[in-house]
């Protein structure tokens, strides 16, 4: 089973297992993750799980779709070069140990 090391403004990282085939915002949420807040519970029609990939995984995560690109311009935390919907995310064997950043706000 794959995981995900969320880290939070403060720097706190908390590490949790993740289903293949299930989103980035669905482990998060399933393990009581703060700071993704998910409001619309992943149909990608908010920005409320919007997180930052570390470096060493952006090529790996891959880019954001069209719709997701207009979320996140909406999002409220500054976007940045690994900004992603965590709800956008599916978690894959490859991306085992995958860091993500946790914007202080949410919208």
């Amino acid at each position: 089973m794959p995981k995900v090391v969320f880290i939070s403004a403060d720097g706190t990282e908390t590490g949790v297992d993740a289903r293949v085939g299930d989103s980035v915002m669905t482990a998060a949420t399933q393990n009581g993750v703060t700071g993704i807040v998910a409001e619309c519970g992943g149909n990608a029609s908010c920005a409320t799980c919007h997180v930052w990939v570390r470096e060493e995984f952006v090529e790996r995560v891959g880019e954001p779709g069209d719709v997701e690109e207009d979320l996140l311009d909406l999002a409220v935390t500054e976007r940045r070069a690994g900004s992603r919907l965590s709800c956008q995310i599916v978690m894959t064997e490859e991306l085992d140990g995958l860091a993500v950043e946790i914007p202080p706000d949410q919208p």
